[in-house]
């Protein structure tokens, strides 16, 4: 069965951002299944705009304000 987008559902978003980037930990549950956190990385472009980047690693100071996020997240999970 291909991903369908329809069935895919954002049950929990929070977001860190500096003048640079944002990172945002969100809650998937795919077609009412097991939830799943999903961390990802998006950089502003020269003209302001957010463009997906991978995520790769994290500086001390993003996990410091990620970790909390997570955190949160998790108890969203039970």
């Amino acid at each position: 069965m291909p991903y369908d987008p329809n069935l895919d559902e954002c049950v929990f978003s929070k977001d860190w951002e500096n003048e640079y980037e944002r990172l945002s930990v969100k809650i998937y549950s795919y077609n009412k299944g097991a939830k799943k956190i999903q961390i990802s990385r998006e950089n502003k472009d020269q003209s302001g705009e957010y463009r997906f980047a991978k995520l790769g690693r994290l500086t001390k100071e993003e996990a410091e304000h990620v970790l909390p996020l997570l955190q949160e997240a998790i108890q969203q999970m039970d």
